[in-house]
């Protein structure tokens, strides 16, 4: 009989700048590829970096759509007078909702899978305002070549709101029933205290209980946040309220969101301040040169420092 090959089938090999079925999804999420961003049928979606590059106020939008359980901000658009508010979530995830008033509701937290969470957005928009028609709009396949979310709307910034709970799903409806009443009290029953910071930009706190964080998202090209980062850590100016903890930092859509852990009690108000300074002092930062001995240790160190969100 002739022998069994021992060699195991190996995975095709990838082209450079592919990413193999079993390798981390670049989208930061922990999961092998193939069980996100390739789990779709059929082709593997073209991944996007950094999907929301050149939108009004990026690092804020990253953090509504990872972080953040409740906040809106209107969206002003680049042609037409509709109303568009983007929310964190809307009722029963949905991608977006076109309401009784013509007005528009777009959802950040929705996982379409498609590769590219902007031109979702873009899609899901476009098929929205083509309607006048209230009731729940979104995508059942991949949107194909078209603009993404930033490409249709106009602005510096956007004027975000961080909520206490899921009130404004119903802010429009003068008479609301119990069974509303119902579903909005079980969906706020998950919501954790969260708070944007003042002082600096795409900077949240957030309690979940058993301790509290700050996570900021930085807008910095990643080795050089990683170097001013551990230039910082080396020199212990990497605090940001007494008792605070450097924990690490996680990616999402082509930027890191590094995590502090916070002594429970502190609060969003005293962090004002540190981070603040901590952001002057990183900005500096930024400038220096070759990192020492020290530092390049701290960096080591850093790296490695993955975090997962909750």
């Amino acid at each position: 009989m002739a022998k069994k090959s021992r060699n195991r089938t190996q995975p095709a090999a990838t082209a450079p700048g592919e990413v193999g079925p079993r390798q981390p999804c670049p989208c930061g999420s922990g999961k092998r590829y193939k069980a996100c961003h390739g789990a779709a049928g059929g082709a593997a979606p073209t991944f996007v970096a950094r999907p929301f590059e050149g939108m009004p106020s990026e690092c804020d939008v990253i953090a509504l759509r990872e972080l953040v359980p409740a906040a809106t901000a209107p969206l002003t658009l680049k042609e037409g007078s509709r109303t568009v508010r983007l929310a964190t979530l809307l009722p029963g995830a949905a991608p977006a909702m076109v309401r009784e008033s013509g007005d528009v509701w777009l959802g950040l937290q929705v996982q379409h899978a498609y590769g590219n969470p902007a031109r979702d957005l873009g899609a899901v928009l476009e098929l929205a305002l083509a309607t006048d028609e209230p009731g729940i709009v979104g995508l059942v396949n991949a949107p194909g070549d078209g603009p993404s979310i930033q490409d249709l709307i106009t602005g510096d910034s956007l004027d975000i709101t961080v909520h206490d709970g899921f009130e404004y799903w119903i802010d429009d409806i003068p008479e609301r029933d119990a069974s509303m009443e119902a579903a909005l009290e079980q969906a706020n029953s998950g919501v954790m205290p969260t708070s944007r910071l003042s002082s600096v930009e795409a900077a949240y706190w957030t309690n979940v209980g058993t301790k509290e964080h700050l996570r900021w998202v930085m807008p910095h090209d990643e080795d050089r946040l990683l170097d001013a980062l551990a230039r910082l850590h080396a020199a212990g100016q990497d605090s940001v309220a007494d008792g605070s903890r450097f924990v690490g930092m996680f990616r999402a859509h082509g930027l890191l969101a590094p995590v502090w852990d916070l002594p429970v009690g502190t609060g969003a108000d005293v962090l004002e301040e540190p981070a603040a300074r901590f952001a002057a002092d990183l900005a500096e930062a930024l400038e220096g040169g070759e990192l020492t001995a020290a530092e390049r240790s701290a960096r080591a160190g850093l790296a490695n420092r993955q975090v997962t969100i909750r």
